[in-house]
C-alpha cells in the first residue's frame, strides 16, 4: 500500500482574491495571506493532505498535489 506524501501546494496567485477561506479551514495553519493579500503556503511540511483548502477555495486557485511513495 502506498503512503501519500505532499509534492506541492500550487496556488495561482492571479486567481486568488485573498478571501482567507483557505487559511481559516486549514487545520495545521499551513497557509497564510502574504503582504499582497494572496494565500501562500508558509509551512508546507505540516500539510496533512486533507485538501480542505482546495475544496473550499471559491476561486479554484489552490491545488494540493500528491506524490506516491512506496512503503
Amino acid at each position: 500500500m502506498a503512503k501519500k506524501k505532499l509534492k506541492e501546494i500550487a496556488i495561482n496567485q492571479s486567481w486568488c482574491k485573498g478571501c482567507g477561506i483557505c487559511v481559516a479551514f486549514c487545520p495545521k495553519n499551513v497557509l497564510e495571506l502574504n503582504d499582497e493579500g494572496c494565500s501562500t503556503a508558509v509551512r508546507p511540511e505540516d500539510c496533512i493532505l486533507c485538501k480542505l483548502c482546495e475544496m473550499r477555495c471559491p476561486d479554484l486557485a489552490i491545488r494540493v498535489i500528491e506524490e506516491e511513495e512506496e512503503v
